[in-house]
């Protein structure tokens, strides 16, 4: 199919949000394999190399989205504030998503402070952490972990991933 690319741009366009590849194979049919659809999004993303789009893979499925080489430029169209976190939540986001299941006291005794309940109200609202059952041990802790909308506010397929980002070439993930 010829006109693959610009259809599968549309549907990238018109969803709004990310289309995992299995939506994208749903949506085109029987007439479009993997391997075509892989082909399509190839040339797609190269047809973006000089313009100011990309075509991102995160980790609810595949995006466009404005160039990050154009950051600075966006920024001054819309000139609000991104939320600035404090150090705390920010540790504290850390620890989640890398020690992911964690308690909070895990947190806490990690940190050498108390974590402040507003901090993971914080967290919670963006929609960053979740809770991911509840521990078989006194007072049945809730561990915490990271969601989707985490890996895909910092444009992440994984948390190896991330890892990755962090520390290239290393193998740090435990």
């Amino acid at each position: 199919m010829k006109s693959l690319p610009a259809l599968v741009e549309a549907l990238l366009l018109a969803a709004g949000e990310p289309v995992s590849r299995a939506r994208l194979a749903e949506v085109l049919g029987d007439e479009v394999d993997a391997a075509m659809l892989d082909q399509a999004l190839h040339t797609l993303a190269a047809s973006y190399a000089e313009r100011g789009i990309e075509l991102v893979e995160v980790a609810s499925g595949l995006r466009l989205q404005a160039s990050s080489r154009f950051a600075p430029w966006l920024v001054k169209l819309n000139p609000q504030r991104a939320p600035r976190y404090s150090r705390a939540v920010l540790e504290t986001l850390a620890l989640i998503a890398w020690k992911q299941p964690i308690t909070r006291a895990e947190i806490e005794a990690i940190r050498g402070v108390a974590v402040n309940p507003s901090i993971l109200k914080t967290l919670h609202e963006r929609g960053w952490i979740h809770s991911v059952g509840r521990r078989e041990t006194p007072g049945r802790p809730e561990p915490l972990g990271t969601t989707r909308q985490f890996l895909d506010d910092f444009n992440l397929r994984s948390l190896d991933e991330l890892a990755e980002k962090l520390f290239p070439g290393e193998s740090t993930q435990t």
